[in-house]
C-alpha cells in the first residue's frame, strides 16, 4: 500500500505519515528494493487511529499510547487513555460548577459555603483545581485581591474570591488572553455576569465535542487492538 493512498484517505499529507512513523507511532515499516515504504493494513489501522485520536486527546497522549501498544503494553496504554477520560470529567465538573456559580444571586445560598466566610489558599486552590502558585500569580496580575489577617499577612478568601477563580480558570483556558481575562473580571465586578457565563458555556459546549471525539478515537484504538489481537493468534 502506498502512503500516498493512506494520506489521501486521512486528507493529510505523506509528510505528517513520515512524522508519525519518526516518532514511532506505528509498527517498524519495511522498505521495497527502490527504497519506498510497503505499508500494511495494519500501518493504516495505525494512521487512522492517530487521526481520529488527536482531536479528542491531543498529539501528546498519543505519542505516550502508540508506542505502548507497538510494544505490547496495551493495559499500560489503556489507563493513560482511562486517565485523559477523567481529566475530562474532572474538568467539566469544574466549568459547570462555575456556570452554576454565575447563575447564582447570593454565593451563599451554596450548602458549602452557607456557614463559612473566609478559604485559605489551598481550599481555594482545591476547589478550583489550579494551584496555589497560579492563584498568587493571578492575585499578582491584578486580577483578585483577596484581603489579608492582620496580625499573620495570610490571605483570607472568601466565596466571592472563589468564583472569581473559578471564572479566571475558565475564561483563560477558553480564550488564553490575560487581557480578556480582565475585561471579563472587570464586568463581573459591575455584577454583569453575561460575558463570563457566554465563554463557560462555550467550553462546556467544547468538552461535551471533546468527548464525543474521545469516543469516536477509542472506537479506532479498539480496531487497531482487534488487529494486534489477531496478528499474535
Amino acid at each position: 500500500m502506498k502512503g500516498i493512498e493512506i494520506a489521501k484517505k486521512l486528507n493529510i499529507s505523506t509528510s505528517a505519515l513520515r512524522h508519525y512513523e519518526a516518532w514511532g507511532l506505528v509498527p517498524y515499516v519495511e522498505r521495497a528494493a527502490n527504497g519506498y515504504r510497503l505499508y500494511t493494513k495494519e500501518h493504516e489501522a495505525y494512521f487512522q487511529c492517530i487521526r481520529a485520536m488527536y482531536t479528542g486527546f491531543g498529539m501528546e497522549l498519543i505519542r505516550e499510547v502508540m508506542p505502548r501498544i507497538i510494544r505490547g503494553e496495551v493495559l499500560d496504554a489503556l489507563w493513560l487513555v482511562n486517565k485523559a477520560q477523567v481529566r475530562l470529567n474532572a474538568e467539566k465538573e469544574i466549568v459547570q460548577k462555575t456556570v452554576d456559580m454565575l447563575d447564582l444571586k447570593e454565593l451563599n445560598d451554596l450548602p458549602k459555603y452557607r456557614n463559612k466566610n473566609s478559604f485559605t489558599i489551598g481550599e481555594v486552590a482545591e476547589e478550583a483545581n489550579v494551584s496555589a502558585s497560579t492563584i498568587r500569580h493571578w492575585e499578582k496580575e491584578g486580577l483578585i485581591k483577596p484581603e489579608r489577617q492582620h496580625e499573620s499577612g495570610f490571605r483570607i478568601y472568601g466565596p466571592s474570591d472563589i468564583r472569581k477563580v473559578l471564572i479566571i480558570r475558565t475564561v483563560q483556558r477558553v480564550v488564553y488572553s490575560l487581557d480578556t481575562v480582565r475585561e471579563v473580571v472587570a464586568e463581573l465586578d459591575k455584577h454583569n455576569v453575561a460575558q463570563a457565563k457566554e465563554i463557560a458555556l462555550k467550553s462546556l459546549h467544547y468538552i461535551d465535542y471533546a468527548l464525543v471525539e474521545q469516543v469516536r478515537g477509542i472506537a479506532c484504538l479498539q480496531h487497531v487492538l482487534d488487529i494486534v489481537s489477531n496478528k499474535e493468534e
